[in-house]
């Protein structure tokens, strides 16, 4: 069974720095599109980005553009997410996913993503 590790979760003030991780050891990373979704107590999960297979393209939720950053390192087949200007609304449980079913081309639905999916790690704000 595939296993997929999220960390870096955690409190922080409003206005700080997260940066998440996700890890995917026993898969062929370097052949999927990633990508991050969050979800908050009583909310459907919702899309916050995507990267390609290589990287090179990425989208945003616009909730979070200019303040989040992915990135992927193919050879340590790990994906990331640099969360800045944290706001209390981004307070959610995180959730990476390398996804078999979707391209890298605009929002994903977390309903029709079909891929490896982590436990999630919580991210909380206070303002």
């Amino acid at each position: 069974q595939v296993q997929v590790a999220e960390s870096g979760g955690g409190l922080v003030q409003a206005g700080g720095s997260l940066r998440l991780s996700c890890t995917a050891p026993g898969l062929t990373f370097a052949n999927y599109p990633v990508g991050w979704f969050r979800q908050a107590p009583g909310k459907e999960r919702e899309w916050v980005s995507c990267a390609s297979s290589t990287g090179r393209t990425t989208y945003y939720a616009d909730s979070v553009k200019g303040r989040f950053a992915i990135s992927r390192d193919n050879a340590k087949k790990t994906l990331s997410l640099q969360m800045d200007s944290l706001k209390p609304e981004d307070t959610a449980m995180y959730f990476c996913v390398i996804t078999t079913s979707a391209i890298c081309s605009g929002s994903w639905s977390a309903r029709t993503t079909a891929g490896y999916w982590g436990q999630g790690t919580q991210v909380t704000v206070s303002s």
